[in-house]
């Protein structure tokens, strides 16, 4: 070992082998990370509940598993701090809101995995006020800052979690993602966020568990890493009826693939439909050359999307009016403008309307399937813009264009969210004033092992991820 820092760097598979080998304490490495929160999370607020003396508790009782050479969870003694919409038993649990802020009794499903898996809570990562929007800062606990540059936004909803990974403050962390949530804050903070195809990651609770709009998945600094937090957290649970099968071991396994041959369809604007900012272009028209030099055929094309934003507006309209209808009638002034403004949208919807946007998602799934039967992945940007200043609720413009609202900004995510397919956000690169750049990398239905490994190819041949922020402690 060198430094806590250095340590704290270090990827989830390094740390679980030392962990395996005794050369590391689960100890150890709880308070290397907990000396880096104390240090780096008042600039960024990131973390905003700490649980830190019953993390040393558990990493006491990870320490004891290993010495008796029991057998071990994939996360086993790996520090992660929840994101703050998800239900932690015993720990505060706020969704942002005052009107949520609580300390549940039962932990959501992903975190349930996460801890039968091994790993040690060690707290609660930021989000937007119910997580809406992809831009983190609520009334309670403030704006988190992007690690890379101070004063900009970390993205969001998962916001926390990227700013707290690129930090080195945790080595994996969980996150959701409706309209990019996953994506878009991996894009800002030059790390991974993988959402999965929906069902993957069973979502319990859910008040409408046949949706699969919104889902649960993995971040991390790394795709490995990504895979690793994936591994422990999928497969099929009774409690969603949308669960998949497939046990999710299977994303343990090793991610090396040679990309020969593989035929990569590229958009810079998914056709036209999403302004794309100069320097967000460049970067990932770069990312795009290094396909061609690993031996991929890569072509200039993209799915037929249209329609994709009304059934994606409708539905989270939907969504929201299942989520936030009672609340809004209870406490109208409590939640935030844009929230409310979705739940009506919600509640003005006929019959028809809603059924309209189930025949056009019907549609748009088969436009996009058999796109895949003629390429293996699409690559676009992750978000149009580069982070912006934190100071601010959302882009109003991008490129030239105006923004209708605070949705508009993030299409190049929420478009893709609606097909159902599952998309990658891996490091692209830097734009010139030094800010992260996101590569999306989506893949055909249910084929997310495949767009992992297609995105740990990239990644070993760029070593962008290894970059780290300076000048936050």
């Amino acid at each position: 070992m060198t430094t806590d820092d250095d340590l704290c760097f270090r990827t989830a598979l390094e740390l679980s082998d030392l962990l395996r080998t005794r050369e590391l304490s689960a100890r150890e490495l709880l308070e290397a990370h907990l000396a880096r929160i104390e240090r780096v999370n008042p600039a960024v607020n990131a973390i905003v509940t700490l649980v830190a003396e019953r993390a040393r508790e558990a990493a006491a009782e990870a320490d004891e598993r290993i010495a008796a050479g029991e057998e071990l969870g994939p996360l086993h003694g790996l520090p992660i701090a929840h994101k703050d919409l998800h239900e932690t038993a015993g720990i505060r649990t706020s969704h942002g809101s005052p009107l949520a802020d609580g300390v549940p009794d039962r932990d959501d499903l992903v975190v349930e995995r996460i801890r039968a898996a091994g790993a040690i809570t060690i707290g609660k990562t930021n989000v937007p006020e119910f997580g809406a929007g992809s831009h983190t800062f609520n009334p309670i606990f403030g704006a988190t800052h992007n690690p890379y540059a101070l004063g900009l936004s970390a993205g969001g909803s998962s916001g926390g979690a990227a700013a707290a990974l690129a930090s080195g403050m945790i080595p994996i962390a969980d996150g959701s993602d409706t309209g990019g949530s996953l994506r878009n804050p991996a894009s800002f903070c030059n790390v991974v966020g993988l959402r999965p195809s929906p069902g993957r990651v069973p979502n319990w609770p859910a008040a409408d568990a046949w949706s699969t709009l919104g889902v649960k998945g993995p971040m991390a600094r790394t795709v490995a890493d990504t895979a690793l937090l994936l591994s422990a957290i999928a497969g099929p649970d009774a409690r969603s009826p949308i669960a998949l099968e497939e046990p999710g071991a299977r994303f343990a396994r090793p991610l090396d693939r040679d990309l020969t041959g593989l035929r990569v369809a590229w958009s810079p604007d998914l056709g036209g439909l999403v302004p794309v900012q100069p320097e967000v272009a460049a970067a990932v028209e770069s990312a795009v050359e290094v396909f061609t030099g690993l031996g991929c055929v890569v072509e200039r094309a993209c799915p037929d999307l249209t329609e994709a934003d009304e059934v994606f507006r409708t539905l989270r309209a939907s969504m929201f009016e299942v989520a936030f209808g009672p609340l809004m009638d209870r406490h109208p002034e409590g939640l935030k403008r844009t929230i409310r403004e979705n739940a009506e949208a919600g509640r003005k919807l006929t019959g028809p309307d809603v059924a309209r946007a189930e025949v056009l998602h019907t549609q748009l799934y088969h436009r996009v399937r058999e796109f895949f039967g003629r390429y293996d992945v699409l690559l676009l940007p992750v978000s149009q813009v580069v982070p912006f200043d934190v100071g601010i609720e959302y882009p109003t413009e991008v490129a030239g264009v105006a923004m209708d609202d605070y949705l508009d900004w993030m299409r190049s995510a929420y478009l893709i969210s609606v097909t159902g397919s599952p998309a990658l956000s891996v490091p692209a690169g830097f734009t010139p004033g030094g800010l992260p750049v996101g590569l999306q990398i989506v893949g055909p239905h249910r084929a997310d092992f495949a767009v992992l490994q297609v995105g740990h190819a990239f990644e070993q041949a760029t070593g962008h991820w290894r970059r780290r922020p300076t000048g936050i402690g």
